[in-house]
């Protein structure tokens, strides 16, 4: 998420590029966004799980769900009650629940689905998994619909900036690739190369292929910035706008099969200076 960041994916709460309780956010939102962040990370550790089944995967999610759609009495688990804490604060807010059990669809395939035949058909799970987060965050700061279409660019490039950062892992893990099949096909590479020590050369092509598009998706997004109304979304949403550049960069010159990419400290520090330009 841009604020989940990697609920942020979105994938959504593990490992985060981009702390979801950034204390740009008003200390009034914070616990909403708390709440948001919490029950997020429960439904991706649930279907992140290595010892559940599908079934039980898909089952517990379906429980989360209800108990945050229906107001069904909750079992005596601090992981459940999450659902019920965002239940509340969806009901303070105004935000819609639909933020939610978006991501709740995602992690459902997750359960199932460990493979993606095109970048069109991760487009539309990233849909699900990661653009909901920056829908929650423009709701609940009352922003318009005019600002969705950059948050949406945004969130979709941070989650596949993710899946390039744990190609290797999610396969050893859990069996996922998320990097489509076709372009694979394409360039006469398999699933297995992302187990090498290092990248090939058509693999490193097909890198640079999925950060071409995360570069024009980064491009629309830079817009975001510029129409949101809340100073502190702003320069919040121009701080990951800038993260997301250099983290696309760092995947350009580094190789994520040898060793997961990160940001760097200065990466940080350059992103916040640059973007406090729109906190005036």
């Amino acid at each position: 998420m841009w604020g989940e960041e990697d609920v942020s994916s979105g994938k959504a709460a593990k490992d985060e590029n981009f702390p979801v309780g950034s204390l740009l956010i008003s200390r009034q939102l914070r616990p909403h966004v708390q709440a948001y962040y919490d029950f997020a990370r429960v439904i991706d550790d649930i279907a992140d799980s290595e010892t559940l089944s599908a079934e039980e995967k898909i089952n517990r999610l379906n429980g989360m769900e209800a108990v945050l759609c229906k107001d069904v009495p909750a079992p005596d688990r601090s992981d459940v009650w999450t659902a019920r804490h965002l239940y509340n604060s969806f009901l303070e807010t105004g935000v819609p629940f639909d933020t939610a059990t978006d991501l709740i669809i995602a992690f459902r395939q997750d359960a199932v689905k460990t493979r993606y035949q095109t970048l069109e058909e991760l487009t539309h799970y990233c849909r699900y998994s990661a653009n909901p987060v920056g829908r929650f965050l423009l709701s609940l700061h009352k922003e318009g619909p005019d600002t969705v279409p950059a948050s949406d660019a945004l969130c979709t490039s941070l989650q596949i900036l993710n899946h390039l950062q744990d190609c290797k892992t999610d396969l050893i893990k859990l069996d996922r690739c998320y990097i489509p099949l076709d372009l694979m096909q394409e360039h006469h590479v398999v699933v297995e190369d992302l187990l090498a020590d290092k990248a090939s050369f058509a693999l490193r092509k097909i890198f640079n292929i999925l950060l071409d598009y995360v570069d024009a998706l980064n491009k629309e997004a830079e817009d975001l910035p510029r129409l949101t109304h809340d100073r502190r979304l702003r320069l919040e949403s121009a701080v990951i706008v800038y993260l997301a550049k250099f983290l696309a960069q760092r995947l350009r010159n580094e190789d994520p099969v040898a060793g997961r990419v990160k940001l760097s400290k200065k990466d940080v520090i350059l992103s916040v200076s640059k973007s406090f330009r729109y906190f005036m």
